[in-house]
């Protein structure tokens, strides 16, 4: 009858029946979930399998544990050659700015010097009962340029306005045509 019991209720010789119940079960389930869900399944697998492809170079080109342990023995030396290079240059770049300051200083304390010594020269100057605005010029342009030339005063002639005449009428037709071509007439 053992035999014969395979299809039946009963316990059979090689599973139990709740067992076999849910082994059913877990078939029926995932063969609901593969024909709903299936592309989809499907879809996210190809994904991920791809994802791990790319990601794969990264994991062998990180360093192993082995390696991990001899780094971190030359890691502090590492550690401590770089604090001393960012240290040195850091030091570096305050004595560069030092340097700068000090240049500022110096440009100041000329300047501050420079402005003094106006003030007392227009202090003299308005002593003396001139005005020290010319004089500031004067001295600034003498002593921009290398010559002491006092400049020159220009004449108060103005030529072709009169004409030559004493009059001060404006001169003729002609008179304006001699005097644009440049000829004269005084030997005549």
């Amino acid at each position: 009858m053992e035999l014969g019991d395979r299809g039946g209720a009963g316990p059979g010789p090689g599973k139990p029946a709740l067992e076999r119940e849910g082994l059913e079960l877990l078939q029926h389930t995932v063969g609901a979930l593969l024909s709903s869900y299936g592309w989809y399944i499907l879809l996210a697998c190809v994904a991920i399998y791809l994802i791990v492809q790319k990601i794969s170079p990264y994991l062998r080109m990180r360093p192993s544990s082995q390696q991990g342990a001899t780094g971190a023995a030359v890691e502090p030396d590492m550690v401590v050659r770089r604090q001393e290079a960012l240290l040195a240059s850091r030091l570096r770049m305050q004595e560069e700015l030092n340097a700068q300051a000090e240049r500022y200083k110096e440009k100041q304390r000329q300047l501050e010097e420079q402005k003094r010594r106006q003030k007392i020269e227009m202090w003299e100057s308005m002593q003396e009962g001139k005005s020290y605005k010319g004089n500031l010029k004067l001295k600034a342009e003498s002593g921009a340029s290398t010559s002491s030339a006092v400049p020159k005063s220009k004449p108060n002639k103005k030529p072709l306005r009169g004409g030559g005449n004493a009059s001060g009428t404006p001169p003729s037709l002609f008179e304006s045509h001699v005097i644009e071509f440049g000829l004269s007439f005084s030997h005549l």
